[in-house]
């Protein structure tokens, strides 16, 4: 799967399958929703502790699918396998946070 990290995508296998994750503004939304948080800048400082929760890392990766394209709902989210177990899921949503609010990978070539 081809994915551009300058617009905030990665690609993750979720139950053998290639998805296209991406915080897109409605994506972020869900999130501080979700977090109960006031504006983007407590949603950053909440994922800058490093520490996330199981339900956490659900409600991340579930906000990226959906705003990949997935048709999924944080239930089946919480019901995907993914390589390396817990640690496979707290990469995605590491990585998926890092292309969202740190400077995407310089050497990653240009997708337009």
């Amino acid at each position: 799967m081809s994915v551009n990290k300058r617009r905030g995508e990665i690609s993750a296998i979720l139950d053998g399958k290639d998805y296209c994750l991406c915080l897109t503004l409605g994506a972020l939304a869900e999130l501080e929703a979700a977090f109960e948080a006031d504006d983007l800048g407590a949603l950053v400082q909440r994922f800058s502790s490093g520490r996330l929760s199981a339900s956490d890392l659900v409600k991340v990766i579930g906000a990226g699918l959906r705003g990949g394209g997935a048709d999924v709902s944080d239930d089946d989210v919480g019901a995907m396998r993914c390589d390396d177990g817990a640690a496979g899921y707290a990469r995605i949503a590491s990585d998926l946070l890092a292309v969202t609010f740190g400077a995407p990978d310089a050497a990653a070539p240009a997708n337009p």
